[in-house]
């Protein structure tokens, strides 16, 4: 039997590391508090979409570990909010890196060559 691997890791690691930030970051009314909750919704069920035709998994199935590392993101964003200012600033460090390191992995995808049978 074929064992099941979690085919979108990197994206569920941007979306820890986004959702840290927006929980840290969080004001009522602000305007970056709407485009990263924006950005949020957007990875978090977006790359649904670019799964591969073949064994696409029921989208419920596929959600529930994404809204896993969601909210764990958003307890660690909790958790920064009140860190020393030296340490605050991790989580937006560690969401580009992973977003420059997850686009490298898309492109790539896109790009490599595949052979026609």
């Amino acid at each position: 039997m074929a064992q099941k691997r979690y085919r979108s890791l990197d994206t569920s690691v941007l979306l820890f590391f986004l959702t840290a930030e927006l929980a840290r970051s969080a004001t009522f009314f602000g305007v970056d508090t709407l485009l990263l909750s924006i950005a949020a919704l957007f990875v978090l069920v977006l790359p649904y979409l670019l799964i591969e035709v073949d064994g696409v998994p029921a989208f419920g199935n596929w959600l529930k570990p994404r809204l896993v590392f969601a909210g764990l993101g958003i307890g660690t964003g909790l958790l920064f909010r009140g860190a020393p200012a030296g340490i605050s600033h991790l989580p937006m460090t560690f969401l580009i890196l992973s977003a420059v390191i997850c686009s490298y992995i898309h492109i790539y995808g896109l790009l490599k060559l595949r052979l026609v049978k």
